[in-house]
């Protein structure tokens, strides 16, 4: 079929699109701003990509609109569309879908899908995942939001391998909603047989009132998954037992606590791995933080759902290279180390600083650069929280561009530890005077960040 995909450069979307191109559809796609990487992604696979949303796109004629959820029903100040496309689409009555619904009836119908949820963790376990199983040979597909460097690519369809009734696909399962149109969350609609449940805490506060609504989701997920599946529960979380009290028709894995199925002892750079109390692996590999302890003890318990043992996982983990824009290092200028990471919610700061801690030490000086730029964060929903996310940091710059409240007053328990900057240009010129040799600057955003991490190397080499 020929589909015309609606936000084509986003992650997911793009992905999608790769899927959709693999599958041997003809795909072209919009979006607004056409721009890199997805873009140069696309054009590689000889998508067509169209920039805006314009009306005159309905000429095109696809077998199908593919509609992202950056589509919406909004008018601009001057009573105009801001997405004339997608009037067209609905005046014509056209056929349009979501994207997890085509993907859900195209791609992800007869085969055996792992799907990955949770607040924080989605695309390292989902890398970490399909890594295990493709070390094991069981060629899966796998849609990840973002690229692990194991495969170079965000998305593959995968085989049948030999010995699996059917063939394997790896999602991470976001529980943001799915369209304009539909309003569930995105993860409800892939029918996994193995669910992960990595952690849930609040989140999308432009979506969802409370962690409760959040919950009732994560229970949707729970309800399609089959009596023969399995659920890989988080065993630390308060939040996830009351997703599963509420209702669990499938076998359970739970994971993280001393009395989970699956737990680690040790650091979370070289740990054993015990299933219900007996040791059957150890994981040494490059990552740190307790998160991706947790995170792969997630990834281990799904892996084994489909045949491939723990030792076995350990294996494919201490070759695992982890995830663009997880903790990546950047460059070094004068002895200073950039990285770039993907954290945003406050939960994720602060783990990822943990991280970042454990592994240079108590000496060295920590300098965390951050953008509040998802929308709960610009909504201040959690800004309170962001002195206690920034413990770990000895220095904090935030860009405050594009806020609505007050990122001087929300860092004030920090003293002279925190600076502000309302423009990048000002921010790389605080955190460049303030760096010295031997200094890690922690770069954290869930966009572009400006270019910060390459202006700041700049900067650095110059001083």
């Amino acid at each position: 079929m020929h589909i015309h995909i609606l936000g084509i450069c986003g992650t997911f979307m793009g992905g999608l699109a790769a899927l959709a191109r693999e599958a041997g559809h003809r795909v072209t796609g919009c979006d607004a701003g056409v721009y890199p990487p997805m873009s140069d992604q696309l054009r590689a696979l000889g998508i067509d990509l169209i920039e805006g949303y314009g009306a005159e796109q309905l000429a095109l004629e696809p077998d199908m609109f593919v509609v992202g959820n950056v589509v919406s029903r909004a008018r601009l100040p001057d009573g105009s569309p801001k997405f004339p496309l997608m009037e067209a689409i609905l005046d014509a009555g056209a056929p349009y879908t979501s994207g997890p619904q085509w993907l859900a009836e195209q791609v992800l119908a007869g085969r055996h899908v792992l799907a990955v949820a949770g607040t924080h963790g989605k695309t390292t376990t989902t890398s970490m995942l399909a890594w295990i199983l493709e070390c094991a040979g069981l060629a899966p597909g796998f849609l990840v939001g973002g690229v692990p460097m194991n495969f170079g690519i965000s998305a593959r369809l995968g085989a049948l391998a030999a010995g699996q009734a059917r063939p394997l696909f790896v999602i991470e399962a976001d529980e943001y909603d799915t369209a304009f149109f539909d309003k569930r969350s995105k993860f409800v609609h892939y029918r996994p047989r193995t669910a992960v449940l990595n952690n849930l805490e609040f989140d999308h506060a432009d979506i969802f009132d409370d962690l409760g609504q959040i919950e009732r989701q994560f229970h949707h997920l729970v309800r399609t998954v089959p009596p023969s599946g399995r659920v890989v529960v988080n065993g630390l979380e308060e939040s996830l037992a009351r997703v599963l009290h509420a209702g669990c028709w499938s076998g359970v894995a739970s994971f993280g606590a001393a009395v989970s199925d699956f737990c680690a002892r040790g650091e979370p750079h070289d740990f054993e791995v015990l299933q219900r109390g007996r040791t059957v692996a150890r994981v040494q590999w490059a990552l740190t933080g307790v998160h991706n302890q947790l995170n792969a003890l997630a990834a281990i318990a799904a892996a084994e759902h489909v045949g491939v043992a723990p030792a076995q996982a350990a294996q494919a983990l201490a070759r695992f290279e982890n995830v663009r824009r997880r903790m990546e290092l950047r460059g070094t200028a004068r002895g200073i180390s950039v990285y770039d990471d993907f954290a945003h919610h406050p939960t994720a700061l602060r783990t990822t600083l943990d991280g970042l801690r454990r592994r240079v030490g108590g000496e060295a000086r920590i300098l965390a650069v951050f953008e509040p730029r998802s929308n709960t964060m610009k909504l201040g929903t959690m800004k309170s929280q962001l002195p206690w996310a920034l413990e770990q940091a000895d220095l904090a710059f935030c860009h405050t561009a594009g806020l609505d409240w007050d990122a001087a007053e929300a860092l004030a328990p920090m003293g002279a530890r925190a600076c502000t900057a309302a423009d990048i240009a000002t921010l790389v010129a605080q955190v460049a005077a303030a760096a010295r040799p031997g200094d890690h600057i922690l770069c954290m955003s869930n966009g572009s960040f400006g270019g910060v991490h390459a202006r700041l190397l700049e900067e650095l080499s110059r001083e």
